[in-house]
């Protein structure tokens, strides 16, 4: 079926008018699709706070409006493919209920927060059916932006720009020291950092794009190519940026570009890139859709009966209601509420004085060791033991927001890999980072242990 994007379908005649459905099957469709608000409003919340947080993430309160916008705008569609329940839809429901639960259980919240976003198209699809929810598919599934995700992608952002400004600067016969992710010019030092990675221009860029691509095309090549443009214009942008940035602080002998000033050209510049995109972009506009067919009549008689359409609202909150009953359940059952400890570590090294003020900006566990050791003379080495027993939310072992070191922190992970050691006669695959700060550089070697069994992020 062809997506048409004009506000109503085009029907050789007007639509047999659908009946008006009793209060009690719209009050059941209208729970529907409160109830992963209601049940899951843990989760909602989660993302809420988010936005509230993260100036990266704020553009997520306008993505549940504009979804309703654009449903609005295809409002015929109601009258023209009357609503006729798919139950297979209920399963596919379940599945992302239990891959909640199963997120759930190990607080990957933004796992948890995109079967969240998830529930509200399939939930659609199990009341509306196949053909009505498939000429909604667009707005419904961008409700699917509304979830904060992309700090995955700020590492690897961060050593692109840093090559890109290195390459770019060394090119214009500026000679260049590089150490990480900070690198040294004549005229002063620099230091790609969270906020310079262009995370924030990519996802604004993405999300635009999407949008700007389904209003203004019809060919899915042209919307293709055109979110593709999306992607890779802000990351070349970015580093650009960058390079523009560091160019006017040499040049200026580091009086401009080192304050606010850096921010402000930063977007200024993303603004105009942006305008340019989508400049470039109108050029190829298709306003009318020239394949799309019409469609016939939908007859009222098509359109499934109040009643299955109340039975179909009413499962989807069974099925919705389902997983947080179980998760509840399990966390009554296995949760610990004795306070626990760890006892002191057994080393035959000797105790000396700590080297660094660096710690592992982790959420609080339910019981740490710290300790630091030397032996005959060598380096010492510093042991942080953080034991998680309960996976409740804010203090868990798995989660995004655990790293080596925050953005604000004084110290900076300049790089990391994985190798192998033999730890008591057997081969464990850990990660060494190096860390920069105010007591120098260190290596760091981090491993997760779980019921015994050590695991490695790749």
């Amino acid at each position: 079926m062809q997506l048409n994007d004009s506000a109503t379908l085009a029907p050789h005649s007007a639509p047999a008018p659908a009946p008006a459905l009793p209060l009690a099957a719209i009050a059941a469709i209208a729970l529907a699709f409160l109830a992963p608000l209601l049940l899951y409003f843990g989760t909602a919340k989660s993302i809420v706070d988010v936005w509230n947080s993260s100036e990266t993430f704020a553009h997520g309160y306008i993505i549940a409006p504009i979804s309703l916008w654009l449903i609005w705008r295809r409002r015929g569609n109601f009258a023209a493919l009357p609503p006729s329940p798919w139950w297979p839809a209920l399963g596919l429901l379940a599945m992302i209920g239990a891959g909640w639960t199963l997120a759930r259980m190990g607080d990957v919240q933004v796992v948890m927060q995109y079967a969240f976003a998830a529930m509200f198209p399939v939930i659609a699809l199990a009341i509306f059916g196949r053909r009505l929810a498939w000429s909604l598919a667009f707005p419904l599934l961008f409700l699917l932006f509304s979830v904060p995700f992309g700090e995955i992608f700020i590492a690897p952002l961060i050593e692109f720009t840093a090559d890109f400004t290195v390459w770019a600067v060394q090119a214009t016969g500026i000679p260049v020291l590089r150490n990480g992710t900070r690198f040294e010019l004549p005229t002063g030092s620099w230091s790609v950092v969270e906020a310079c990675s262009g995370v924030r221009y990519l996802i604004s860029s993405v999300t635009i794009g999407c949008l700007y691509a389904y209003l203004t095309y019809r060919s899915p090549l042209r919307r293709a190519v055109f979110v593709a443009a999306s992607i890779i214009v802000p990351i070349i942008a970015n580093g650009l940026r960058a390079y523009m940035i560091v160019m006017i602080g040499h040049t200026s002998n580091m009086e401009l570009a080192t304050g606010v000033d850096h921010l402000i050209y930063g977007w200024v510049f993303f603004g105009i890139v942006m305008f340019l995109m989508f400049w470039v972009g109108s050029y190829w506009r298709q306003d009318t859709d020239a394949e799309a067919a019409a469609m016939p009549a939908a007859a009222a008689a098509h359109a499934a009966s109040p009643a299955r359409l109340r039975n179909a609202a009413l499962a989807v909150l069974a099925v919705c209601a389902l997983w947080p009953a179980f998760v509840a359940y399990n966390a009554k059952a296995t949760y610990n509420p004795r306070p626990a400890s760890l006892a002191a570590v057994p080393v035959s090294w000797a105790s000396t004085a700590a080297f660094s003020t660096w710690v592992p900006s982790y959420a609080t566990p339910d019981a740490g060791f710290n300790g630091v050791y030397r032996q005959d003379g060598l380096a010492p080495v510093a042991l942080t033991i953080l034991y998680y027993r309960n996976q409740v939310h804010g203090k868990t072992l798995i989660s995004s927001t655990n790293r080596l070191a925050g953005e604000k922190d004084d110290y900076h992970d300049n790089g990391s890999a994985l190798r192998t050691e033999q730890v008591a006669g057997r081969s464990m695959v850990l990660r060494e980072a190096r860390m920069q700060g105010p007591s120098g550089t260190f290596l760091v070697w981090h491993w997760v242990s779980i019921d015994g069994q050590a695991i490695t992020n790749a």
